[in-house]
């Protein structure tokens, strides 16, 4: 049997970075919430997160119900390391300070977990309350300069650590991980895409043979390593249905048409919504809005179309970021967004959802999308959102502000293909702000639009930074979009990280 590490989600919003590592090293990941059933004999290897709560508010999230049957190791990682220590008699209090952002931390006491680490490195803190006194048999292993316990351990069964190793921001993060799985639970890397693509195809062939099924195409590499996945599955008796809603980056629809219908065989339908979309949008304002009605209008489209294949299955390219930001992975997560294809489907949908993808993080499924032949210029396109430049607009959408940004994004992404930047920044686009900024064209004062440059670096979409683009080319992409988009008098850069902002503006 595989091995499976199982991670319990306390709400800390790097829960599913606690998972992407661990697959970075070879383990199967598997996040589940503290109070969902499991079977502890599958379990190889048991990591408790961080979250928000404190071990003494009276709905605190608990130990799983099958805790006491679970005999394996358990690494405790911020809360989980609190929860610990207070169940089996420790103290847990409230911290003077409390501690956030990058400390130092020294090892004090040998121990396989810091095996080949510096007694002295960088880790990353998130924490109110801390562990005052430990509980009878456990010992520390390292102290932050303030004194507070960062490492503990039982040596039997118990890990301890109140940093967070799943966070870049601690230097050696990924070792610490390594050490709690390879020489603490002596477990060997088992797991990969290769295997997930064979054992996911045989699983899909099963479950949709001799059934018409649609797609949700979008052309992104999301939707289109999902469809392809269902394509190898069943072939032709999917039916790959790409809407067209007026929203897509400039061209998109002749290249994903012209890619996935002509170069790799796929059965592509494509459905003009453009009117559709914009009608049905028109006074709206409010983004969370905006998202359930593109995400309803989705699902209405595809069920018209599966009325005409008679299909009865849906396939989404729902990923797992999407549905941690959408708190479907957790009741004890705090909601950032919707996403139109999590929390905006209506809920009334006649059509059986497929999620082929949605256990892997996005460079998984770039990965993933290579194996299976997608072209490398569409599997590294930029991320987009399922709602598109519909998201961007920022207030109501109306057909001029959409024609304005469709243009200066593509011009800033010709710069940035143009400079070989392009393919150096994990995502970048163009926002269209609901003001207006004085300017000056041909000796005459004009009043146009606002636009805002997005540009930033990440792996798994869950943290971001934004790119240090250098002057130059931001200088060229705004002397371009101010030539050539008369509309628009004023470009600006922004320099927000997630957190404390998320990658999209609305």
């Amino acid at each position: 049997m595989m091995n499976r590490v199982f991670v319990v989600d306390y709400g800390s919003q790097y829960t599913q970075l606690i998972a992407r590592r661990v697959r970075e090293l070879g383990y199967y990941s598997v996040v589940v919430a503290p109070d969902e059933p499991v079977d502890p004999r599958e379990v190889s290897a048991l990591v408790l997160s961080g979250g928000p709560h404190s071990v003494f508010e009276k709905n605190a999230p608990q130990l799983p119900p099958w805790w006491e049957d679970y005999k394996g190791r358990v690494l405790g990682i911020c809360y989980g390391m609190q929860l610990i220590c207070h169940e089996l008699g420790g103290i847990v209090k409230r911290g003077a300070l409390g501690e956030y952002g990058k400390t130092e931390v020294t090892v004090s006491s040998d121990d396989p977990l810091f095996l080949g680490i510096p007694s002295t490195f960088t880790v990353w803190m998130s924490h109110g309350d801390e562990v005052a006194a430990l509980p009878d048999g456990f010992r520390v292993l390292a102290r932050t300069k303030a004194g507070v316990i960062a490492a503990a351990t039982d040596s039997r069964r118990f890990w301890l650590v109140q940093f967070h190793p799943e966070v870049r921001h601690t230097t050696y993060g990924v070792e610490i991980l390594r050490n709690f799985l390879t020489r603490i639970c002596a477990l060997s890397p088992d797991w990969n895409l290769e295997d997930f693509l064979q054992s996911k195809v045989k699983e899909l062939r099963r479950e949709l043979k001799g059934k018409k099924v649609i797609a949700a195409f979008s052309g992104g590499v999301d939707s289109s390593t999902a469809a392809m996945l269902v394509h190898k599955a069943i072939g032709s008796d999917l039916v790959s249905v790409f809407v067209d809603h007026g929203f897509l980056r400039k061209g998109e629809e002749e290249e994903v048409t012209g890619v996935f219908r002509d170069l790799l065989g796929m059965n592509l339908v494509v459905v003009d919504a453009r009117r559709r979309f914009l009608e049905r949008l028109r006074g709206v304002t409010d983004p969370e809005k905006k998202r359930r009605i593109i995400g309803e209008e989705f699902i209405r489209v595809f069920e018209d179309e599966a009325k005409k294949h008679e299909a009865e299955y849906l396939v989404q390219g729902t990923i797992y970021s999407d549905v941690i930001e959408s708190s479907a992975s957790g009741r004890h997560t705090d909601r950032i967004k919707s996403h139109h294809n999590v929390g905006g489907l209506p809920e009334r949908m006649n059509l059986k959802l497929v999620e082929p993808i949605r256990e892997l993080f996005k460079d998984e499924v770039r990965r993933l999308g290579e194996i299976m032949g997608i072209p490398h210029h569409i599997i590294w396109r930029h991320p987009f959102p399922g709602p598109g430049l519909a998201v961007r607009i920022i207030g109501e959408i109306t057909e001029e502000r959409l024609r304005v940004l469709k243009e200066v994004d593509h011009i800033f992404l010709e710069v940035l293909r143009e400079s070989g930047w392009y393919e150096k920044t994990w995502q970048a686009f163009a926002v269209l702000l609901p003001v207006r900024s004085v300017g000056v064209r041909g000796d005459r004062r004009s009043y146009g639009y606002v636009v805002a440059l997005r540009a930033v670096d990440s792996v798994e979409a869950m943290t971001a930074d934004w790119t240090r683009l250098p002057a130059e080319i931001l200088d060229e992409a705004t002397r371009r979009i101010l030539n050539r988009v008369k509309e628009v008098t004023r470009v600006v850069f922004d320099v927000t990280s997630k957190p404390p902002g998320t990658i999209e503006w609305e």
